[in-house]
């Protein structure tokens, strides 16, 4: 079998690219391991910065995140027992957030495809990126998939990154861990919540007007049987808990995980035929919201750079897509690890080290220039269309 561009993976990535390709008139084949109902409802990142959400708009898969998404202007930093808002729209020129889990946008993405372009099932064993020829296993058979130009949207576990040799690696483990909660309660707050306490890091995030989604910061080696249901509301009720008696709503907890926090950064993100996008290229900590909008941010340069070469001959732009592309992820490796640092608790700090962040933290709430920096990077900067 033959294609222009090979896909592997069928995360947003994946999927996305496909489909800013196929609207080019580029032929691609997306193959995933896992079946199509594991795809579509892998619970992930759910806060779209103002350019993936133009994004979506522009290839036609925005009619339902215009209609299900929640559009934010603002959000909350919340710390000694206060909450202080930063204007986001005020601050950025009009600019705002939306909540939309990923999970929908895949959905959204898998139902837009053609039947044949999604081949699910179908795990990939071996890139040649020299030829370039993906090798994979479906229905129990070995088969080859001959292509133009290879596309690494598979994740860190992939087999992709392991593509590129003598790549440089940086990378950074964090102290402290996520646990996430999915809770079938009606969201407490209108917008976003970061919080800063003693105990720990708290988010309360929304996923619909029905459905919340709330994070504490617990340790990386935290056993997840160890937080029975009361336990996490009793902690969420004590880390946002206000001077002016703010209520947090409860109800039945649908889901439950902890994620450990980690950056990490692969250099180059092209070998070859081979392009790395998403987290086969990069991972960031959750706090800035960066993971999935980088995700974009990549394969929207990428489709860029592939339909240069189709139709105009040129491949400046894939030739200088790594380089490219890795300007905007250390910038929102530093941002996520920024806002990490900034809200998070270290409880191996020393008193002086406390004072430092708590000081940080009022400068950013009290200072124009300090809370415009956060907004900007927060909501994100203009993708690079197609």
């Amino acid at each position: 079998m033959r294609t222009q561009v090979a896909i592997i993976g069928a995360g947003p990535a994946g999927l996305l690219l496909s489909h800013l390709l196929e609207r080019r008139g580029i032929d691609a084949v997306v193959l995933e391991s896992r079946d199509r109902a594991h795809c579509e409802r892998r619970q992930r990142a759910g806060m779209l910065e103002q350019g993936t959400v133009d994004v979506l708009r522009a290839a036609g898969a925005g009619e339902r995140l215009d209609r299900e998404g929640l559009t934010h202007h603002g959000l909350e930093l919340r710390f000694g027992g206060a909450g202080h808002r930063i204007a986001l729209s005020e601050l950025t020129g009009g600019r705002t957030v939306t909540i939309y889990a990923q999970t929908e946008i895949v959905k959204d993405l898998i139902a837009l495809s053609p039947e044949g372009r999604i081949r699910f099932e179908a795990e990939v064993l071996e890139v040649d990126p020299a030829s370039p020829r993906v090798t994979y296993r479906e229905n129990g058979v070995l088969r080859t998939l001959d292509c133009d130009l290879v596309a690494g949207c598979d994740g860190f576990h992939g087999v992709s990154r392991a593509a590129v040799p003598r790549a440089k690696v940086f990378e950074r483990d964090y102290p402290f861990a996520w646990l996430g909660v999915l809770a079938d309660v009606p969201p407490s707050t209108e917008e976003l919540v970061y919080c800063h306490h003693d105990r720990g890091f708290a988010l309360h995030s929304l996923r619909s007007p029905e459905v919340s989604r709330l994070y504490l910061q617990v340790s990386p080696d935290e056993e997840l049987a160890a937080w029975p249901d009361e336990r996490i509301w009793s902690e969420l009720r004590t880390r946002f808990a206000t001077r002016d008696g703010w209520t947090l709503k409860d109800g039945p907890i649908r889901e439950k995980a902890i994620t450990p926090m980690r950056s990490f950064v692969t250099e180059p993100m092209r070998h070859d035929n081979l392009f790395l996008a998403g987290d086969a290229a990069h991972i960031v900590p959750p706090t800035g919201a960066k993971g999935l909008n980088l995700a974009v941010s990549d394969v929207t340069a990428l489709a860029s750079a592939i339909a240069a070469r189709y139709e105009e001959g040129s491949s400046a732009l894939l030739d200088g897509y790594s380089s490219a592309r890795l300007r905007r992820v250390w910038r929102a490796e530093h941002f996520s690890y920024w806002m990490t640092t900034l809200l998070h608790t270290d409880h191996s700090a020393d008193a002086f080290a406390r004072r430092l962040q708590l000081s940080h933290l009022e400068y950013v709430v009290s200072s124009k220039a300090a809370a415009t920096t956060l907004a900007e990077n927060y909501v994100g900067f203009a993708h690079d269309g197609p």
